[in-house]
C-alpha cells in the first residue's frame, strides 16, 4: 500500500509555474562535446586509491583554462580509484567520469583547504570561523559540467561524521560538489556516496540544472544532506535518486542577520520525477536558512519513502525571511512518519530583526488546492 500526497500551497501567481512558465526542467541543456579533452593520466595521476592526486587535479584544470576562449575542454577520468583533496574547476570546462571512474576524497584534513564562511551565513555552520573547502570547487564560474558515464564521487564521510559526533572538528564540515557565483551549472549522471555534509550545493548560482544523479549515505550519518540549492534561482533537479541521513533536499537562503543583509532568495526551483528517503530529517527541506526567502517552487512526479517526514517548512523566530509561492504536487509516499510537518522553533536566532517572524504568506485549502492523504501502512503517516 502506498500513500498518495497532493499538496497544493497557491499564492497569487503559483498559476504561473504550473501553466504559463511550465518549470524549470522544460529548459532542459544541450551538452554539446567539447572541442578539446585530455585525460587526467596526462598529468601523472595515479588511479590506485592510495596515490594523492590533487596536484594533478589541479595541474589539469590550470591547463584547460587556456581553452576558455577556444570553445572550452574536457577533463577525463579514466576507469581507476583517484584519491585526492580539494581542487577547483574553471569555466567552459566539462568534468566527466567514466563508469569505473571513482573521484576518492582524502580522509586527511589537511588535504582540504580551510576558507572563510559563506558571507550569507557569516560563521561556521557546526564550528566558528573557517570552514573546510569542499571537494569539488567552483567561484564565479560560467558553463561549468560535472557528468560521466555513471562514474562516482566518493566523499569518504565516515571520519568527518565521528569527528562531528565527538565534538572534535576544527572546522565545519567540507560539502562534495560546491559552485559558489556561477551560472550555467550541469551536474549529471553521477554516483555520490558519503558526504562529509552535503553532496551537491549550488550557493548564489542561476542556472542550475541536477539530473539523473543518485546521491546517497548512510541513515547514520549525521546531518548529510544530498542537494542544497542556497540562494539560487532557476534550479531544476529531475531523475534524481536520494537517500540521506538527515534530508534529502534543502532550500535554503542564508542565516540570520547575514541572510538578511545579503538579501538573495533561492527562487525559480523546478523538482520533478525524484525519489527521496531521510532518516532524521525530511525529504523535501524549506529552510530553516531561509533569511533571504525562498518563492516560486514547483515539485510535480516524485516518490517519498522510508523517511521521517515528507515536506517539512522549518524557520524560527526573529530569522526574517519568507515562502511563498510553493507548489507540491502528484507526490506518493510510502513508510513516511509524518506526511507534512512545519515548524516555528527549528534552532534558535541571536538576531534582533525588526520583523522578526519569517512569512508563510496566504496558504489555501479548497477543493482545487489541498492534500489528500489516502493511505498508509506500515508506520503511520500524519500531517500537520
Amino acid at each position: 500500500m502506498l500513500v498518495a500526497l497532493l499538496l497544493l500551497l497557491a499564492w497569487s501567481n503559483a498559476v504561473i509555474i504550473v501553466d504559463g512558465y511550465g518549470g524549470q526542467c522544460s529548459l532542459n541543456p544541450t551538452l554539446d562535446p567539447r572541442p578539446h579533452s585530455v585525460s587526467i593520466l596526462e598529468f601523472g595521476a595515479v588511479g590506485d586509491g592510495k596515490t594523492l592526486n590533487t596536484i594533478p587535479f589541479q595541474n589539469a584544470v590550470f591547463y584547460l583554462k587556456s581553452f576558455a576562449d577556444k570553445g572550452g575542454a574536457q577533463l577525463y577520468v579514466p576507469p581507476g580509484k583517484w584519491l585526492t583533496g580539494s581542487f577547483n574547476l574553471t569555466s567552459h570546462l566539462t568534468l566527466f567520469l567514466e563508469k569505473g571512474a571513482t573521484i576518492i576524497g582524502s580522509q586527511d584534513p589537511t588535504h582540504w583547504d580551510v576558507v572563510k564562511p559563506l558571507p550569507s551565513y557569516g560563521r561556521g555552520l557546526e564550528v566558528p570561523g573557517g570552514r573546510y573547502q569542499s571537494l569539488i570547487n567552483g567561484y564565479q564560474l560560467h558553463d561549468v559540467v560535472i557528468t560521466g558515464n555513471n562514474g562516482t564521487i566518493n566523499g569518504m564521510g565516515s571520519v568527518w561524521w565521528e569527528w562531528f559526533t565527538l565534538h572534535t572538528l576544527n572546522h565545519s564540515r567540507p560539502h562534495l560538489i560546491e559552485l559558489v557565483e556561477s551560472d550555467y551549472v550541469v551536474v549529471s549522471n553521477l554516483t555520490i556516496l558519503n558526504a562529509p555534509a552535503y553532496a551537491i550545493h549550488p550557493v548564489y548560482c542561476s542556472y542550475v540544472h541536477i539530473q539523473n544523479v543518485s546521491i546517497s549515505a548512510p541513515a547514520e550519518s549525521p546531518f548529510t544532506v544530498g542537494i542544497v540549492p542556497d540562494s539560487s534561482n532557476n534550479v531544476c533537479i529531475e531523475d534524481c535518486i536520494v537517500a540521506m541521513g538527515h534530508d534529502a533536499i534543502s532550500l535554503k537562503s542564508g542565516w540570520d542577520e547575514y541572510g538578511v543583509a545579503y538579501g538573495r532568495p533561492t527562487e525559480n526551483v523546478h523538482i520533478r520525477r525524484v525519489t527521496l528517503s531521510a532518516f532524521s530529517g525530511s525529504t523535501l527541506a524549506f529552510g530553516s536558512e531561509m533569511s533571504g526567502g525562498l518563492s516560486n517552487v514547483f515539485v510535480e512526479h516524485s516518490h517519498v519513502l522510508d523517511s521521517d517526514k515528507g515536506v517539512q517548512f522549518r524557520t524560527t523566530r526573529g530569522r526574517g525571511g519568507y515562502m511563498k509561492e510553493i507548489v507540491i504536487s502528484d507526490i506518493q509516499m510510502d513508510n513516511v512518519y509524518v506526511a507534512i510537518a512545519a515548524t516555528g522553533h527549528c534552532g534558535s536566532s541571536d538576531f534582533v530583526n525588526p520583523e522578526p517572524c519569517p512569512e508563510l504568506r496566504n496558504p489555501t485549502n479548497s477543493s482545487s488546492s489541498c492534500f489528500y492523504l489516502l493511505s498508509t501502512s506500515g508506520r503511520k503517516a500524519s500531517a500537520l
